[in-house]
């Protein structure tokens, strides 16, 4: 059986298109659904719309293909391009993508939920070919990345700290004693000086260093913050993005 048989053969029932779309609603729902309990831009509706639209749009092309086909049995000329109209979702999609992506003090933020859509949109064009187990099997892997891959690699990652602390020779042999303790790598130091007004307070200033620490896999954010704010001497510990 050539294409052209292929495509005379595999004419499509009504129950066959409502399955499609279908099938592309609930693999766009799944994975926005991660997105949307990690409170992501772009959530379950986006996805679910994306992977429809794009389903969809699979769904014209295939019938426009057939009809061409038909068209060339009764001896007339109908010139389509298969995939042209795929790929025009495939590039436009970025357009969306685009505007879940943001910059936040120097951080970016949103490519895993652009790129999320991106895939979605890929997926529900495989449905609306027919390609089920392919989109489920690869549906099942995008979700995979998202959810658990994160926390099976584990990356030294560089974070930011800032401790408002007082007695700064005491303070900073703690800070720097606790430091090497976990194995924690301090990068870069920021600092600056205030003075205290405060007739009820002793020391007559207040210090702050922004630390940019290396951490190691197994050393926690939130347990550095904790155990600095436990010491008298220091006033305030914040996280910070930059």
């Amino acid at each position: 059986m050539n294409f052209i048989d292929f495509l005379q053969y595999k004419n499509l029932s009504d129950t066959e298109l409502l399955i499609r779309v279908l099938f592309a609603l609930m693999i766009g729902f799944f994975i926005g659904l991660e997105r949307e309990y990690k409170n992501r831009p772009a959530g379950m509706r986006t996805h679910v719309l994306v992977c429809l639209g794009a389903s969809t749009i699979a769904l014209l092309e295939s019938a426009l293909v057939r009809a061409g086909v038909t068209a060339a049995s009764h001896g007339l000329e109908l010139s389509l391009s298969l995939g042209r109209m795929s790929a025009q979702v495939i590039s436009g999609i970025g357009f969306l993508g685009a505007g879940t992506i943001f910059m936040a003090q120097k951080k970016v933020s949103g490519l895993t939920t652009a790129a999320s859509l991106w895939n979605v949109a890929c997926l529900g064009i495989l449905i609306g070919f027919g390609y089920y187990w392919l989109a489920l099997s690869i549906a099942l892997l995008v979700i995979i990345v998202l959810q658990v891959l994160g926390r099976i690699v584990r990356i030294n990652a560089v974070k930011h700290v800032e401790v408002k602390f007082i007695n700064r020779a005491e303070t900073l042999k703690f800070i720097n004693e606790y430091f090497a303790a976990i194995g924690v790598v301090v990068l870069d130091v920021d600092f600056h000086i205030e003075a205290i007004k405060d007739i009820e307070v002793s020391a007559k200033n207040l210090y702050t260093n922004i630390y940019t620490l290396h951490l190691p896999g197994n050393v926690s954010y939130t347990d550095i913050v904790t155990r600095l704010a436990e010491n008298q001497n220091i006033h305030a510990v914040r996280t910070r993005n930059a």
